[in-house]
């Protein structure tokens, strides 16, 4: 189903707070089919947002370390991915 979800475990340095919760995000979008939640789901959105995030925290660090990183790189840590972000602050 979600073939295209980051994988956080066994980043060098470790995942940020940023990532984990944009792969929390990336997977409520996914099962929820909601892109950009509306003011009557927004809630909902979010509430799961939070509940997926401070599981996968949780996840992570009970893990055992991995021996080899993952295959590719977090979207949060490519640099055309850095400089939108940064156009969007700027």
């Amino acid at each position: 189903m979600c073939r295209n979800i980051t994988e956080l475990r066994g980043l060098e340095p470790p995942a940020t707070e940023d990532e984990v919760e944009a792969a929390a995000r990336q997977y409520v979008r996914k099962v929820s089919g909601i892109r950009y939640p509306s003011a009557a789901v927004e809630a909902a959105f979010e509430k799961a947002v939070a509940e997926v995030t401070a599981t996968t925290r949780e996840l992570l660090g009970e893990l055992p370390q991995r021996r080899q990183p993952p295959k590719t790189v977090p979207p949060l840590r490519r640099p055309e991915v850095q400089a939108r972000i940064a156009a969007r602050q700027g």
